[in-house]
């Protein structure tokens, strides 16, 4: 058993299991983030190139900057590799069969809600085996989920949804982070805490999504 002191704030994890659930929450992110980011692209009517580039922004840009943060090498996404391969592999399907991103795009709400709480709760666990302070984890946390997409939208030449009035995301995030770090600091099994955080996280945004939640705006 690994012990993670945050703080005033000790964390306990099992460091085998958690290795091995985190890898499959980060592949299952790539994944989601990947079909969101060649979907996008594709409305924009993206070639190839297009297809993989803003894929490939959308699925790594999050984590990218997490790793520089925590000042984690290599990269996660160049420790693993074959993150990149099946990337490309997406995007080369989404290129060669057009009409089959067509048919997803009408299911766009769900690759980003599930690659938002997928990766936000990865941020989480990953700053929290660098023992970084538990404020620090949830923002890394919101850091990862949103990153990605902030830059999709600059590459897609649209003023990113997280800076503009539009249903809850980033917040769906930090919520959804706090309530993963509550949990590992009741010592609740990794497997049940990483798991209620990132359906947590992607049920709130497709709720925003779907009664247009809105954190309230200042006004003068």
């Amino acid at each position: 058993m690994e012990q993670y002191n945050l703080g005033v704030i000790g964390f306990s994890v099992t460091g085998c299991d958690t290795a091995s659930m985190l890898q499959a929450i980060e592949l299952s992110g790539v994944i989601a983030f990947a079909l969101y980011g060649i979907s996008r692209a594709h409305q924009k009517q993206m070639d190839l190139v297009g297809l993989f580039s803003v894929a490939f922004i959308v699925s790594f840009g999050g984590g990218t900057l997490r790793d520089l943060c925590l000042d984690r090498h290599p990269l996660f996404w160049i420790a693993h590799s074959h993150y990149v391969i099946l990337i490309f592999a997406l995007a080369l399907l989404g290129s060669i069969r057009p009409h089959w991103v067509t048919r997803l795009e009408k299911y766009l709400a769900i690759p980003d809600a599930l690659g938002l709480g997928l990766f936000s709760i990865a941020g989480a666990a990953t700053a929290l085996e660098a023992d970084v302070p538990i404020v620090i984890a949830a923002l890394l946390a919101v850091f990862t989920g949103t990153f990605g997409g902030v830059l999709g939208d600059v590459v897609c030449n649209e003023i990113p949804s997280l800076f503009r009035s539009s249903p809850m995301y980033a917040s769906c995030a930090f919520v959804g982070a706090w309530l993963y770090l509550g949990l590992n600091w009741l010592n609740v099994t990794d497997s049940i805490s990483l798991w209620i955080g990132v359906v947590t996280i992607a049920l709130m945004r497709l709720a925003a999504l779907r009664w247009n939640l809105r954190l309230p705006v200042a006004s003068s």
